[in-house]
């Protein structure tokens, strides 16, 4: 186990959010599963905490009711290479969900997602300020980030 590892509260829908991100992304794996005991009957044998991987980065889901519900204070940023990822990304983990704004969505459980292709970052990061400029306006416009449309504003188009 890391040193330090998100926990992710759900409204006794962990198992399922779990399955739905490992079908998702490849890279993706169940580490261990604990489950309620009898200390808490009405829930014993129940799924407690599942520890997964996503990518590399470590979680751990704890179903506990709906007490704590997700805000957009927090969210996971997925890096991805290109427009087909983004797409891919987008579509999968919109699914049920909710589109917001400049690349971010809520999954169907509530959790936030930042679906970030790595050509928005170097254009954003250019020390030319005007095409930077232009391509933070474009990306302000936008719900599911288009980076044809970023590289015509940052080329002036």
């Amino acid at each position: 186990m890391k040193k330090i590892t998100p926990c992710l509260w759900f409204n006794f829908n962990a198992e399922e959010a779990v399955h739905h991100y490992l079908s998702i992304f490849s890279n993706a794996k169940i580490h261990e599963v604990s489950r309620y005991g009898d200390a808490m009957p009405a829930l014993a044998g129940k799924v407690l905490t599942m520890r997964f991987e996503l990518e590399g980065q470590e979680f751990i889901a704890l179903n506990a009711g709906p007490q704590f519900p997700f805000t957009e204070a927090i969210s996971l940023s997925v890096d991805c290479q290109d427009q087909t990822e983004v797409d891919m990304m987008w579509s999968k983990l919109s699914e049920g969900g909710s589109p917001g704004a400049c690349g971010w969505l809520k999954d169907r459980f509530g959790l936030s997602w930042q679906i970030v292709p790595r050509p928005l970052i170097a254009m954003l990061n250019d020390p030319d300020a005007a095409k930077s400029s232009r391509v933070m306006q474009a990306m302000m416009a936008m719900s599911k980030i288009d980076i044809a449309a970023l590289e015509q504003a940052y080329r002036g188009e």
